[in-house]
């Protein structure tokens, strides 16, 4: 159903949707910086933990990940339930790369390994994404060192690319996860945006759907920016509302007295 703040607009979709190719995706020069980095630690073939806070943009780096990868030498597998046990969670890795599940955990895990050097015979080289990591299970931590581990651990046929928020880096670096975190030899973090990416974050949403004029004042991006600390998630649903309510007002730029009251009752409606 067409919105009418859409037509106000002139806009031919709602730009602040997450419903958006991994091309057309907008990244400021920090995020672009952390998907150089991801695309060269899984070109050594080694794994990666990537931390941020809730909303900064992890997700949509790995998008970008996604999108950028060769496709011919890398097979991507993403997996965001990461509460399971560690026989439900290797069951979802063999569903996820296509095997069919054994009963057992050792049949899994010897599913799993085998499917990995099968890819590497075929010079592909298999990376399993796991988002939400910071909420593992403590088992499954114990035992992904294991799974890294092929030919007397001399050969890197497999990547772990482990997401979560900061506490995930908090429990890997303690004593009893050392044997994986050893294992993982590049650790970025995403921060949020700065008040210039917030700024052009709007331009470029609103670019991508046929805008090229300011609709958000300047001062109403900075309440924006200082409402949310930079975090795209939550600037996606400020925007959007503050598009809606100027559009009721038919007013065509987004003022700092329509970004005030929009971030007030975001905030109310979140401490019910």
């Amino acid at each position: 159903m067409s919105q009418p703040y859409l037509a106000h607009f002139a806009l031919k979709e709602p730009p602040f949707s997450k419903e958006i190719p991994d091309a057309d995706l907008w990244l400021p020069s920090s995020k672009l910086a952390a998907v150089e980095s991801l695309l060269d630690a899984l070109d050594e073939h080694a794994s990666v933990v990537l931390v941020g806070e809730p909303g900064v943009g992890k997700t949509c780096v790995l998008r970008a990940l996604r999108h950028r990868i060769p496709a011919a030498g890398f097979r991507l597998t993403y997996c965001h339930n990461a509460t399971l046990g560690r026989r439900d969670f290797y069951r979802q890795l063999c569903h996820a790369v296509g095997i069919s599940p054994a009963a057992t955990a050792g049949s899994l895990f010897y599913g799993l390994s085998r499917h990995v050097e099968e890819r590497a015979a075929e010079r592909i080289h298999p990376v399993f994404l796991l988002d939400e990591a910071h909420l593992m299970h403590q088992d499954t931590l114990d035992h992904l060192h294991i799974l890294l581990n092929y030919a007397w651990d001399s050969r890197a046929l497999l990547s772990l690319v482990l997401v979560g928020l900061p506490e995930l880096r908090e429990r890997l670096e303690l004593r009893r996860n050392r044997s994986l975190y050893s294992r993982i030899h590049h650790r970025l973090e995403i921060a949020a945006l700065t008040p210039e990416d917030t700024a052009e974050y709007l331009r470029m949403r609103l670019h991508r759907v046929g805008c090229d004029r300011e609709v958000f004042a300047s001062d109403a991006v900075v309440l924006f920016h200082e409402a949310t600390l930079g975090a795209m998630r939550d600037l996606d649903r400020l925007a959007a509302h503050a598009l809606r309510e100027t559009a009721r007002k038919k007013r065509k730029l987004v003022e700092r007295d329509v970004a005030a009251r929009v971030i007030e009752a975001d905030s109310r409606e979140r401490d019910r």
